[in-house]
This record gives C-alpha cells, structure tokens and sequence, in this order.
C-alpha cells in the first residue's frame, strides 16, 4: 500500500522541499499537508495526491487526530523569534501534542528538522553528535530543544542542519549580506568554519530518514561534510552579487561597537566568526543520499534568488 506522508511546515522554506522531495522519492504516496487553514494549505488547493489536514500545532486541541491513518510523520514547522511564549506553545507543547498523537495512532516514523543551534555557541571544530552538549542561548533554541526532547522519547529521528541556504532563504545569506554592509570592514574571525548545507540537499537528507529502509532513531547533524570558511561565503557574495569587498580589518571588540543597538546583527557576528563546523555523515552514508558538490557548486544555483532579496 502506498505510503500516507504527513508533513508539517509544507510552505516554509525547508518543508516545501521536503515535500517536493517526498513527491519524487514516492510518487504513488499520499501527502497530508498540516495546515491551521480549513480549505487548502494557506488556503489554496492541495496538488494532486496531497490532502490537507486541519491543525494548529499553537492550538494543540486542533491536533487530535491529525495523524490518523499516517505512516510516517515528517515535521518540518516551527516557530522562529518573538514571545517565548508563543515560542513555547508552538515548538515545545504544539510539537507534544502532535508526537503524542502520532503514538497514539501507529505512526511507524517520526523525524524532526531541527537546528544545530540547540548546541549554543561554538567553538565546534570537527564536532560529532554525542560531544556537543545542549546549551541554547536563545528562546527559540530553547523551545526547538524541547521539542527535540519529545520526538527523541518517541523513538523518532532528529535531524540538525546548521546553516541551510537556497531559493526561499530569508535569513542566513541575506543576513550575512546585511552584516558585511552594516560593519564596512571584515572583523577578526571572518576565517571561521561553518557548517552548510543546501536546502535541496537537507530536504531528501529528511526524506531519507523518513522512508528509507533503516531506521535512524536518535539525533543526528545533516550538512555537507566539508565546512566552508566565513569569508569565502562573502568573497562568494562578492563575485556572483556585487557585494561590496571591504579593505579594512577590525577587531570583535570593535565589531560589537557598530553593533551597538542591533540584537540580531550581534547574534549573527558572534555565530559568523566562530567555528560552527559540526561533523556527521551517518544521514548520508545511512540514506544512500549525495550531499551534493558543497557550497562553492551549489550557491550558482540560487542567484536568481538572492538577486532579488540580497541588497549588495
């Protein structure tokens, strides 16, 4: 009998590939797309072999029978700043609820995408899954954390990419973008090693772990394996977007000076010029699934992209 996917976070960024790639890896499955819309997700139709299912992991009476008739469950959603309360009901209890009925209804698989944030600030140089303690610095991390917890106690998967970049990407090179602009100068530690991987990538990396023929229970880091240095990301910015390059070199110190005021540019600079390098190849030998070419191959893929929404 064909698979039933249920799958969370369908029109985010990373889950919208998940999806894309549950559709290629399993064409006769059916997708249950989670959607707090009642008509469509996001309230439009669901493709053809997807349905949508009502639930609202902030709401998790909503979520009651959610899982129903799933195989697998793949949950891609979560809620990322503002309140911690909100970060709480969403992540942490939403994410509860949703194991819970999971259990409750057979559910064979459950897999999380998650965020090596969960480990707090590095240094992390070559770092295996079983060395990097959790310490989350921020609300959201915290809450991701906790829902880590839930799916873990549930036997499930847990699957930490670092940085991921791609089509769809708000955040990790349009900030960097914003960063390099905003200091006019390359701080010390612009040499650091990051952990990358491309959303493409991370997405059939999930989709492995949800359908694959061996069970990966426990938590698991999925990036490329060879990290990528902080400057050669911006030299990379410079070559394919125009960004301006910078002549001048500044200390932290001073970094953190002309980011006096800017909680979120101070959050980026401390986890940009430190080694975030995080080393674990289990997802990809254990799938069969190629991590790709890296960084410096794949990034030519987005530009249409990041032209659009990377002000150089």
């Amino acid at each position: 009998m064909p698979a039933r996917i249920l799958i969370t976070g369908a029109t985010g960024f990373i889950g919208s590939r998940v999806a894309a790639a549950a559709r290629r890896s399993a064409p006769d499955a059916t997708l249950l797309l989670l959607s707090r819309h009642r008509t469509g997700t996001g309230g439009a139709t669901p493709a053809p072999g997807s349905r949508t299912v009502h639930g609202d992991l902030a709401d998790p009476a909503t979520l009651a029978g959610a899982c129903r008739g799933a195989d697998v469950l793949l949950h891609c959603a979560s809620l990322i700043g503002g309140p911690e309360a909100g970060l709480t009901a969403v992540n942490d209890r939403g994410t509860a609820a949703l194991v819970a009925d999971a259990r409750r209804h057979g559910v064979g698989r459950i897999v999380l995408v998650s965020t090596a944030a969960v480990h707090g600030r590095g240094p992390f140089r070559g770092t295996a899954p079983h060395r990097a303690p959790l310490a989350p610095s921020s609300a959201t991390s915290r809450t991701r954390a906790a829902a880590e917890r839930h799916v873990l106690a549930a036997g499930g998967t847990v699957l930490r990419p670092h940085l991921v970049y791609g089509a769809g990407d708000r955040w990790f090179v349009p900030g960097l973008a914003a960063l390099h602009r905003r200091l006019a100068a390359d701080p010390a530690g612009w040499d650091a090693l990051l952990s990358l991987v491309d959303v493409r990538d991370l997405a059939e990396a999930a989709v492995g772990a949800a359908l694959g023929p061996v069970p990966l229970p426990g938590a698991h880091f999925v990036n490329h394996p060879e990290p990528v240095r902080c400057s050669e990301i911006v030299a990379a910015l410079a070559d394919r977007l125009g960004l301006r390059r910078h002549r001048s070199r500044i200390g932290l110190a001073e970094a953190r000076d002309r980011l006096t005021g800017d909680p979120v540019g101070l959050h980026a600079l401390e986890r940009l010029t430190t080694d975030h390098w995080f080393a674990d190849g289990a997802v990809w030998r254990l799938t069969g699934r190629d991590p790709g070419p890296g960084f410096a191959a794949r990034f030519a893929d987005h530009l249409s992209w990041y032209r659009q929404h990377v002000p150089c």
